[in-house]
């Protein structure tokens, strides 16, 4: 059997996309992919979604079955065995969702990150008190302190993409209510978080909008989301969408564009990126 991982990264996605577009090209249909394999079809289509693991003697005996050259199975299986590496993050595995995994790799892989947040400041603009002050109030469903201090270690960890000389562009518009709303009974929290955002706001790969009470309600009100887009052609943008107990992952194309269309109303009826650094200091001067 195909070994399972707790979830797949952002490599195996590719790939699997990959083996699906060579099959469908070679004119097979998975039972027949299946057969060469003498395994259920049920192993290729898990392959083919990144559900399980590359297995790479499988991959080599696909590979040649859909004609692919010796020299195009060498790199594949190259980019699969990497692509099985798991990620920094699985060291964070003790209080990583299994959900939430994909999500960091998607992070991590993505150059665009759009997102619209109505509650908090997104993790990867997140100071660690005010990160804590938020773990602290249970928003993860976990309130042991080795707990909280593994969730702020990893949502540190992960704002070091921002620092990368290839960083991902990022995006995002924040309800006024982040601002309004005080995570920590101590005023210095907001106050240092505020700061982090208008120092974030002038960093060239980020881009910063408040949506403002005044501007009346906008389509995106239901819940917090995050469209990723990728260099890679195989990967198409895909979107995150939380709830309480885990997470969906959207690909299909109208569902992605309706979040897409729904990210440009709000852009367009947000305040500005100037207006919103003086948004940012009118709060800020409050706490």
């Amino acid at each position: 059997m195909s070994e399972r991982r707790a979830a797949p990264t952002v490599g195996q996605v590719v790939l699997g996309r990959r083996l699906q577009e060579l099959r469908e090209a070679a004119g097979l249909r998975r039972e027949e992919a299946a057969r060469v394999l003498r395994v259920a079809p049920a192993t290729v289509r898990r392959m083919e979604t990144a559900d399980v693991a590359l297995k790479i003697p499988y991959v080599q005996v696909l590979l040649g079955r859909y004609g692919a050259s010796d020299e195009e199975i060498a790199a594949f299986v190259r980019l699969a065995e990497e692509a099985n590496q798991p990620g920094w993050w699985q060291r964070y595995h003790d209080v990583l969702p299994d959900w939430f995994s994909l999500h960091v790799s998607l992070e991590g892989a993505a150059h665009l990150i759009r997102s619209y947040e109505p509650h908090f400041v997104p993790g990867l603009l997140q100071t660690e008190d005010y990160a804590r002050a938020v773990l602290e109030a249970g928003t993860v469903g976990q309130v042991r302190p080795q707990d909280i201090e593994r969730h702020v270690a990893l949502r540190l960890a992960r704002q070091e993409l921002l620092e990368r000389q290839n960083a991902p562009r990022l995006w995002v518009i924040m309800d006024e209510t982040v601002l309004r709303r005080p995570v920590s009974s101590r005023s210095g929290v907001m106050r240092e978080q505020l700061d982090r955002l208008l120092r974030a706001s002038e960093n060239p790969v980020i881009t910063l909008q408040v949506a403002e009470f005044d501007s009346g309600p906008h389509p995106g009100t239901y819940t917090p989301f995050v469209l990723f887009r990728f260099r890679e052609q195989e990967l198409p943008d895909m979107v995150y969408s939380e709830y309480l107990t885990g997470a969906l992952y959207l690909d299909s194309r109208a569902e992605v564009a309706m979040h897409l269309e729904v990210l440009d109303h709000m852009s367009a009826k947000a305040a500005s990126v100037q207006r919103t650094r003086g948004i940012l200091r009118e709060y800020r001067d409050s706490y």
